[in-house]
């Protein structure tokens, strides 16, 4: 069996009805990979009387991935970095030993309707990485290796398959991989990492013969190649990497230590993770505090 792991994920609102649908982290597997965090939202369409903006929040711990299928994000954070993410594009932030910022609706679409679609994981950092310094990188979407497998799509997001190489900068072994599919079409997915993990975006998929319905994360064993096969035309995400073993998660912070999260609640409380400029609103700890 191709398949170690069928995880199902359960919907989460966000807030102002913006649900999403979240894999990871799950009572039965925490991580695959780096990756202990997999959110997917959409396809939502986005009113101009909605109000589905992330306000200021912080990080500590993490690297924040996001990738749009559709539609766009503004970013802003407290390094002073603002940037339209927009479909195609990998939208690293090194959280490190701490970070703030926020995702809204783009000036440009204010008064419009528009539909948003996408991923928004985190990545772990390695223990000896868990205070760097904080930073954000922008790889727009003509920068991403994109190549064809026999007659499947695929784009190297992170990480390096097929002979291709992403410019995105990580801290350890990562996997990120999107591919689009062709009713009736197979695809052959090496070993790429010690950890790896196929989504069904949008349709049903096989994966050696075994069922992965829509929406559903599909853990692969470790070491051998599959085949992954779709009667329709399918978009696959490939998630993965070296695993780094077990961290501690309270609300937007992860560390190796229960201290570091401690001490990240009273510094966002004290206002020490620095304002995002142009910001005036923030969102206060959740009245139920981690203890170590």
């Amino acid at each position: 069996m191709a398949i170690e792991l069928l995880l199902n994920g359960h919907d989460k609102d966000l807030g102002g009805g913006f649900t999403v649908r979240r894999l990871l982290p799950a009572a039965k597997r925490q991580a695959v990979g780096p990756f202990l965090f997999f959110d997917h939202f959409g396809p939502a369409e986005q009113r101009p009387e909605d109000n589905h903006d992330v306000r200021p929040h912080p990080h500590i711990g993490l690297a924040t991935v996001t990738y749009l299928f559709e539609g766009a994000i503004f970013h802003r954070d407290s390094l002073g970095s603002e940037q339209e993410i927009q479909p195609g594009a990998i939208n690293w932030m090194t959280a490190g030993r701490g970070i703030a910022h926020s995702e809204r609706r783009p000036a440009r679409l204010a008064q419009q309707s528009y539909v948003n679609h996408g991923l928004q994981l985190w990545a772990a950092l390695p223990e000896e990485h868990e205070r760097t310094e904080p930073r954000f990188e922008h790889t727009p979407a003509a920068s991403i290796p994109a190549l064809e497998v026999d007659g499947v799509q695929v784009r190297v997001l992170i990480g390096h398959a097929f002979g291709k190489v992403s410019p995105v900068t990580t801290f350890s072994e990562t996997v990120y991989l999107d591919v689009s599919l062709k009713g009736g079409t197979s695809f052959v997915l090496p070993p790429l990492a010690p950890e790896l993990a196929v989504y069904a975006v949008d349709h049903a998929l096989t994966v050696d013969g075994e069922a992965v319905a829509p929406r559903q994360l599909a853990v692969l064993r470790p070491g051998a190649g599959v085949a992954i096969h779709s009667t329709a035309p399918a978009r696959v995400a490939v998630i993965g990497g070296a695993p780094l073993g077990h961290r501690h998660m309270w609300w937007n912070f992860v560390a190796s230590r229960k201290e570091s999260i401690v001490q990240a609640a009273d510094d966002w409380e004290a206002g020490r993770f620095g304002r995002v400029p142009g910001e005036t609103e923030f969102i206060p700890l959740p009245e139920r505090r981690f203890t170590a």
